[in-house]
């Protein structure tokens, strides 16, 4: 079953940078504990997969999996609040399962 990925970009509305530098790993960090069942990663030392830092054309962002919701609505329901709150624009996007090529 496809779903959807959300992507926090860490640009303001207005456009400044969001602040602090490290928002991304500190949200990432409070969300580490929320796994999928049987996912052995230690939420100390690794992010949950479902709220992932990255950097995409020089822009600071958090990718929420959707999934989250699933798992704790809650959960889901901060981290979108979180950006709402913080004037932070959230992307959406799907993730698709890649069709195999036939070969001749």
């Amino acid at each position: 079953m496809n779903h959807k990925k959300l992507f926090i970009q860490g640009i303001t509305n207005a456009g400044k940078p969001f602040r602090p530098s490290d928002w991304a790993e500190r949200l990432c960090g409070v969300m580490a504990t929320f796994r999928p069942p049987g996912d052995a990663g230690d939420p100390r030392f690794t992010y949950s997969p479902y709220a992932t830092p990255v950097v995409i054309a020089n822009v600071t962002c958090v990718v929420i999996d959707t999934r989250l919701r699933d798992l704790d609505p809650r959960a889901l329901d901060f981290v979108i609040n979180f950006a709402k709150d913080n004037c932070l624009p959230i992307e959406e996007a799907c993730e698709f399962e890649p069709k195999s090529h036939s070969q001749p």
